[in-house]
């Protein structure tokens, strides 16, 4: 019989979610420093990389924890909860829906966007970092 592992109770806040602190943390350290480099240099190059990549862990991170896909290794397993089939189904895939709804969404602000601006770069990396997510949680 396995048991299900406990919360240390000590750990408190920081400690349950260090993992997701840590990553917005780089995230937001990164806009300014990206703001305040030249897109066309080394710099620009690595820190606009770096908050599309870290980005897409903050998602990954916590959408995960969240959502579910029935069948994928990443996601927990859900326990079946609502008799409503249409609910249930909607519950069960919740984590391709949200990438989904999400990559709908980078994709309109994307098309927005000067595709070769500064932040039109970032927005593209981060689309195809999501979408290879959405690939790999299948």
């Amino acid at each position: 019989m396995s048991r299900r592992p406990t919360r240390d109770r000590k750990a408190g806040f920081p400690g349950h979610h260090a993992l997701s602190l840590a990553a917005i943390g780089i995230v937001l350290l990164s806009v300014p420093l990206y703001r305040d480099s030249g897109p066309k240099t080394h710099t620009g190059s690595f820190f606009g990389n770096g908050i599309a990549d870290w980005t897409g862990v903050v998602v990954i991170v916590i959408a995960t924890k969240y959502f579910y896909e029935v069948g994928s290794a990443e996601s927990k397993q859900p326990r079946s909860r609502s008799g409503n089939p249409v609910i249930e189904m909607l519950r069960r895939h919740s984590l391709s829906i949200f990438l989904g709804l999400t990559g709908v969404g980078w994709i309109l602000l994307y098309l927005k966007m000067d595709s070769e601006g500064k932040w039109g770069q970032v927005v593209g990396t981060w689309y195809r970092s999501g979408r290879n997510f959405r690939a790999l949680s299948c």
